[in-house]
């Protein structure tokens, strides 16, 4: 999978950009601040339909513009696809394939599947749950489209329970959520998990490439006992919490059990990351959770775009060397950096240099 063909119109720092891109790793060079990674960044939200820096459209379109657009021309398995989405601030985003409107913006989804790194990375490894949970469930999402829909009706079962729950209201009005709460949150506990146990094997092995001392794995870390990649049994294990835990959920408020509750732990030798690794083991442990995902889909069948947005400032030799090994696995690679020295010099990369609102090619 690659881009041909992109263009911006009133997104960010662009009024309009076209770009033409080539197969292979193609760096964006500019200072900060020049609009480099606003381009990783639409790709990022033609891929998720979400950003990865901010959680609302607005900050996305040009100030005084009505939306931004995103339009790409998407080359996959010796197909053409052109896809055209509408962002908007204060109503429902339209798409486009092929000229032709969509239903829903969600019918885009697997058309652009990327694989990214930034420097929040780090966040994977010392930050709060739920940047890890939205890792797994971007991971779901590129794997399998159609799980955005189980995701987003489990947050809303979530949110509108929680609503119940603090306005005390009567358990026959809990019963329906109850059932919804546990049918979701049954599907999305299995998809993680089963997730998980295929993603482990490609993380340890990453993470042995940089010669670490420790031993590197991941697991699911539950707010329910039992679990596992089956659905049915999943049923069982969260009606029978769920049970267990209905005083306290009405008494404080909120829904205490579900895949909203979960963490994915990350785990170096016999200590967790969180707290006991260093900052060099945290990079390691977090370019190898973005590597071992890209190996993950391309062993089944997948090819993503590969977007690396300022990380090389960020490492060491051996850990770029990681990562220039990735873009020669992948069909497309796009990377950002504010100093050109930055890039290794093995890497053999088309260059665009980029100042706010321009974006030239250079001499690679």
């Amino acid at each position: 999978m690659r881009i041909n063909k992109l263009e911006l119109t009133n997104f960010r720092s662009y009024p309009l950009l076209n770009l033409t891109l080539s197969p292979g790793p193609t760096t964006l060079i500019g200072d900060n601040g020049s609009g480099k990674t606003n381009i990783a960044e639409a790709l990022i939200y033609l891929a998720f339909l979400t950003s990865h820096r901010v959680s609302s459209n607005a900050p996305l379109i040009t100030l005084g513009a009505q939306q931004a657009v995103v339009r790409a021309e998407i080359e996959k398995d010796n197909r053409v696809l052109q896809v055209d989405l509408e962002i908007n601030a204060t109503k429902a985003n339209r798409a486009r394939l092929n000229a032709q409107p969509t239903r829903s913006q969600r019918e885009i989804l697997g058309a652009c599947q990327v694989v990214y790194s930034s420097p929040e990375d780090l966040d994977l490894v010392r930050g709060e749950p739920g940047t890890r949970r939205d890792f797994l469930d971007r991971l779901l999402i590129t794997r399998s489209p159609r799980l955005v829909g189980v995701i987003a009706d489990y947050e809303r079962v979530v949110k509108q329970r929680n609503v119940l729950l603090k306005t005390r209201a009567s358990t026959s009005a809990l019963i329906p959520w109850d059932k919804q709460l546990i049918k979701f949150g049954a599907q999305l506990t299995a998809e993680r998990i089963g997730l998980i146990e295929r993603l482990n094997p490609w993380v340890a092995k990453n993470y042995a490439n940089f010669n670490e001392v420790k031993a590197a794995s991941i697991s699911y870390k539950c707010s329910t006992d039992g679990v596992s990649s089956g659905v049915e049994n999943n049923i069982k294990a969260l009606t029978a919490r769920l049970e267990e835990v209905a005083h306290q959920e009405i008494e404080r408020g909120v829904s205490l059990i579900g895949p909203h509750r979960d963490d994915l732990h990350l785990q170096l030798g016999d200590f967790p990351a969180k707290g006991y690794a260093s900052q060099g083991e945290s990079w390691s442990m977090a370019i190898s959770l973005r590597i071992g995902s890209f190996n993950l889909l391309k062993s089944e069948g997948a090819e993503p775009i590969l977007i690396l947005d300022d990380v090389f400032a960020e490492l060491d030799a051996p850990r770029r060397n990681q990562l220039v090994s990735a873009t020669q696995l992948a069909e497309q690679t796009i990377i950002t950096v504010a100093v050109e020295n930055d890039l290794p010099d093995e890497l053999l990369t088309e260059k665009f240099y980029v100042t706010p609102g321009v974006v030239k090619k250079g001499k690679g």
